[in-house]
């Protein structure tokens, strides 16, 4: 099962990435960061994304109050695309309460959203945190 590192380099091996984070959407810190963070600040990226994550997750409109323990969370993912790119946020689930999330800058004109959704939904399932 891959750690952050492989996690990371592999989402940078899609058609089209930018720039790869984990982060923690409580504290928003980078725990991982690969490529290139939209505006060049990786830590800036990991604490505004953090935000956009624990708006929607904290959302009684977006979603749903959170679930029992061991429940998937309310949200799977957030896509905000922009005129150049598409950012991607999806959220790992842990046995433990997670808080972390993949979050994937793709450009508009060689990236696959699709694919990408898919591809990210993969490594979260199959990320190992620790």
């Amino acid at each position: 099962m891959p750690g952050i590192d492989e996690s990371l380099l592999e989402a940078m091996r899609l058609p089209g990435a930018r720039g790869a984070l984990v982060v923690d959407w409580i504290s928003g810190l980078a725990l991982g960061a690969v490529g290139e963070a939209p505006g060049g600040d990786v830590e800036a990226t990991a604490a505004e994304t953090a935000e956009l994550a624990r708006l929607a997750m904290e959302s009684g409109a977006l979603a749903p109050a959170l679930g029992a323990q061991g429940e998937d969370p309310p949200v799977e993912d957030l896509i905000l695309t922009t005129a150049d790119a598409f950012h991607l946020l999806r959220f790992v689930v842990t046995p433990f309460d997670s808080t972390v999330f993949l979050f994937l800058s793709l450009d508009r004109a060689d990236g696959n959203l699709a694919l990408a959704r898919i591809r990210l939904a993969e490594m979260a399932d199959r990320m190992v945190l620790g």
